[in-house]
């Protein structure tokens, strides 16, 4: 594969990412369900659950974003199957309370014909 397709597929999946960001900040069901396959995996600090869990975190304002910031993401094409890393200050209430993390979120999305959906997010805590 050329360098010229490598590059436009990665900036593809890089906006496929950016909208389910997007998507969970807004606490927007549809925009996470129209990106997330139905068992896409969530891994956070506390607990792994699956998409209809994840979204209900979101809009019963359990999980409330209050802030994101994206310091770099990187992208990396095996196939079908792509992995974003995604180093980021998230802020967010919890239950009410503020918190922040340093994370890399580990994205991974598969190709299903044209489109790319995310199969596993992963929230890994960094202490540097």
């Amino acid at each position: 594969m050329n360098t010229e397709r490598i590059s436009a597929m990665k900036e593809k999946i890089l906006t496929v990412s950016k909208k389910f960001w997007d998507a969970m900040e807004r606490a927007d069901e549809l925009g996470m369900r129209e990106i997330a396959d139905a068992n896409c995996n969530f891994v956070h600090i506390g607990i792994t659950c699956k998409l209809d869990r994840e979204i209900s975190f979101y809009t019963s304002g359990e999980f409330k974003p209050t802030e994101i910031k994206f310091n770099s993401q990187s992208v990396d094409i095996y196939g079908d199957t792509a992995v974003v890393i995604t180093d980021c200050n998230y802020g967010l209430l919890l239950n009410g309370k503020p918190t922040t993390h340093h994370f890399a979120v580990t994205e991974v999305y598969s190709k299903s014909g044209e489109e790319w959906r995310l199969v596993t997010f992963s929230f890994t805590a960094l202490v540097y």
